[in-house]
């Protein structure tokens, strides 16, 4: 158990403490952390290539309409969650979360076995709108605790690692899908997605028992932990109103707009290049694997590195850098090894990168922030940036071959500028009240 590992030094933790600057109190919280998002992970990862399969079997020319069903899905779940965490501790509205979206992947696994071809079709379409609200809503809620339980401080050393889990979680997902979806029905898998994410509630429990070790929250640990409080809007009002989470929204919304371009990039290629239903969904998991082969490399041993010798500015500065480059080589060679060399480069970075510096920007902000305001930007901002990049995607459509990755390089700068903006405020408040929102 990691509480056990934690407790006695021998060859397993002085290993990890050479991987990482991990202090002894910390390493169960960040052991139980692997295996609640090795779990979430995993359960996506199995549907995901589902999921896109199923897009492209709806019609390459629909995309833009899911991803306008995905908005509408994204915001109406997000004032019931806000009304959640304003009623209830985390210890409580996290797992009724988990368990609700289990639920609905036992439905769909349902509504699949029963349906008849032509229904499979408007199935495949409904699942597509909800995986895409799905997945950013399990590894939200994820983040959410992370920040809450660590420090600033802590994140830099430790966030990187923790997505280390997700990478791992990734890997075996895609590695199952991959390896079965040309011999076993879509049902099996999603019955193996819906039980992972009763091992996520499982890890939450032990997470609320060891958060009190950490102190970063001494007055809630000596009183019991109470519910968030505050407003069921408050959390989109408060991006609106701070200007450091507004550009956290910004910063956001372009990652997404150019996330967007590349995804019907790719739609479009590989529906040229496959015919059959099975390849699409082995070459889609296929990359899903070497993305996560080449994240979990740079996460277990340069993350954390990375980010304390660049800092957070130049460390969210990469991303958008890289996306400029990518998509220059992408409008001179929009092939299939160009956009699959892409995505591996582009998403490995993101996760291993991006998305743990990313997290490190709401560790300086008040606790409401952390779960309502954090949750409306990394849900509906991140889907309303998908929406305005899918149909800017139709819109570029007739202006010929190699517009939208044109167009997406101006996007990519102005994101690298927030990016730098966001890096350097949040040191600033990090100077300023290194215990901010405690």
């Amino acid at each position: 158990m990691p509480a056990e590992i934690a407790a006695r030094p021998n060859p397993a933790l002085r290993l990890l403490q050479r991987v990482i600057a991990v202090r002894p109190e910390e390493v169960p919280v960040v052991l139980w952390c692997w295996l609640y998002i090795f779990a979430v992970l995993s359960s996506y990862y199995i549907m995901r290539p589902i999921r896109d399969q199923m897009g492209l079997a709806g019609g390459v020319n629909n995309l833009q309409w899911l991803f306008l069903g995905t908005l509408a899905g994204m915001l109406l779940l997000n004032l019931p969650f806000a009304w959640l965490v304003k009623t209830l501790p985390r210890s409580r509205f996290i797992p009724l979360t988990y368990r609700f979206f289990a639920l609905n992947i036992l439905a769909f696994a349902a509504a699949l076995w029963v349906a008849d071809a032509a229904a499979t079709v408007w199935v495949g379409r409904i699942f597509f709108i909800w995986v895409s609200v799905y997945n950013l809503f399990v590894v939200s809620v994820f983040w959410q605790l992370n920040v809450d339980l660590f420090s600033p401080e802590q994140g830099k050393r430790l966030f990187g690692f923790i997505a280390a889990g997700a990478t791992v979680g990734a890997i075996a997902g895609s590695s199952v899908t991959a390896s079965l979806a040309r011999s076993v029905a879509p049902t099996a898998l999603l019955i193996g997605a819906a039980v992972l994410l009763e091992v996520a509630v499982f890890a939450v429990g032990r997470l609320a028992r060891l958060s009190p070790s950490l102190q970063r929250h001494p007055s809630a640990a000596a009183g019991g932990e109470r519910p968030i409080g505050g407003g069921i809007l408050s959390g989109i009002a408060n991006s609106v109103r701070s200007p450091y989470l507004l550009m956290v929204s910004l910063f956001l919304l372009l990652f997404a707009i150019t996330s967007t371009f590349l995804y019907f990039e790719q739609a479009g290629i590989v529906a040229h290049s496959f015919n059959d239903r099975g390849a699409q969904t082995a070459f889609f998991a296929t990359v899903d694997l070497l993305v996560n082969v080449l994240t979990l490399a740079v996460q277990l041993f340069f993350t954390g590195r990375i980010v304390l010798w660049l800092g957070v500015a130049l460390a969210l500065a990469l991303l958008p850098a890289m996306t400029m480059i990518g998509f220059g080589v992408l409008a001179a060679m929009p092939s299939l090894g160009a956009i699959a060399a892409f995505q591996v480069v582009r998403r490995a970075g993101d996760y291993a990168i991006a998305r743990p510096t990313r997290e490190v920007l709401f560790t300086v902000v008040p606790r409401e922030d952390r779960y309502k305001t954090k949750g409306f930007i990394d849900t509906f901002v991140y889907r309303f940036g998908d929406q305005v990049g899918a149909w800017s995607m139709a819109a570029l459509g007739g202006l010929g071959a190699g517009a939208a990755a044109l167009a997406a390089i101006p996007i990519a700068a102005m994101w690298l500028l927030t990016g730098l903006w966001l890096g350097r405020r949040q040191a600033v408040m990090e100077a300023a009240n290194p215990r901010a929102g405690e």
